[in-house]
């Protein structure tokens, strides 16, 4: 199971941090860099947050090795036409390692600060639908296409140059619902990211993809199964016991309990990794048994490069 680090890009991203963790994250051996297409956090206060795009074209140019992309860019604000182009460019300028990181979107605090349309859920799926209609023809088109919907529209549309990678960056689409996501991941996507489920919900929700796969004709290996979820790590007990006491701050069910109890109950209540290195190393070797093939594990202290240093040492022991 590959392992990368996913960063909240709108939660205090500044050049000087994204510079720093992409410098760890290349030299430490992890497979990918991460992170997330926001303005701001859907609840205040407002904080640095350096744009998306912008991020990877230095990512692009900056490391030789891993690969990277949103988690995911929305396209309620992240319109695909002209997403689908610029991730070809960032694909080709990294010798293909861009990963195309697409959703719905979902907060509404940015859409109405900055004046886009989220729209209801059914609006917003269907709006995804045809976003993901739009970028497939540009990318795995071979000449001008054209597209009549409700949200987008081409009339012998062509991105060029070509991309250097048959097909383009690879399409990743994040999220878990049955009904709606994963049929559109049985459809579009070369990639499926999993969020924050317990391995034997990623499991059964993998085995339904491939039924979903079969359906429209294609392999259960034609897409690649991923996962994002949280972690809350400490190389020894005084590490881990900073980020317990930040879960006790935030929830006061948890005030006066012991570390251990702390510990169980969180893992209890949220499918997320805690711990020291061997709990850590525990909890990835039961994603990894479950079919996960990469794992993007949301790195909360963007300053805590000490952290992912300790933390690449467990992931080299799996």
């Amino acid at each position: 199971m590959d392992i990368s680090i996913m960063i909240e890009g709108q939660d205090g991203l500044t050049w000087a941090r994204w510079q720093r963790l992409a410098a760890a994250v290349e030299q430490l051996g992890f497979a990918g860099l991460f992170r997330s297409d926001h303005f701001t956090n859907s609840e205040p206060p407002n904080k640095d947050s350096l744009e998306m795009v912008v991020s990877l074209a230095y990512l692009a140019n900056s490391t030789q090795r891993i690969h990277f992309g949103p988690c995911v860019a929305p396209v309620s604000f992240r319109d695909p036409i002209m997403f689908a182009r610029q991730a070809l460019a960032l694909d080709d300028l990294s010798h293909g390692r861009m990963i195309l990181g697409v959703g719905a979107g979902w907060q509404e605090r940015e859409h109405s600060m900055f004046g886009y349309a989220l729209g209801d859920v059914p609006t917003r799926m269907a709006r995804f639908e045809e976003a993901l209609e739009t970028i497939t023809r540009l990318l795995r088109g071979t000449g001008p296409v054209s597209f009549s919907g409700r949200f987008f529209h081409l009339h012998e549309a062509e991105l060029l140059p070509c991309p250097q990678r048959n097909g383009g960056p690879p399409i990743m689409i994040g999220g878990n619902g049955p009904k709606r996501t994963l049929p559109l991941v049985a459809r579009y996507a070369d990639i499926w990211n999993a969020v924050f489920v317990r391995p034997e919900e990623f499991q059964a929700s993998s085995a339904a993809l491939d039924e979903l796969l079969r359906a429209v004709g294609r392999p259960p290996e034609a897409v690649r199964r991923t996962l994002m979820t949280g972690i809350f790590f400490g190389n020894d007990q005084a590490a881990l016991n900073v980020w317990l006491d930040r879960l006790r701050a935030r929830d006061t069910t948890l005030a006066g309990l012991p570390n251990d109890e702390v510990v169980a109950r969180v893992r209890a209540a949220r499918p997320v990794i805690i711990g020291r290195p061997e709990q850590v190393r525990e909890q990835l070797a039961t994603y990894a048994a479950a079919g996960v093939h990469e794992i993007m594990l949301q790195w909360l202290d963007m300053d805590d490069i000490d952290g992912l240093h300790a933390l690449a040492e467990v992931v080299h022991s799996l």
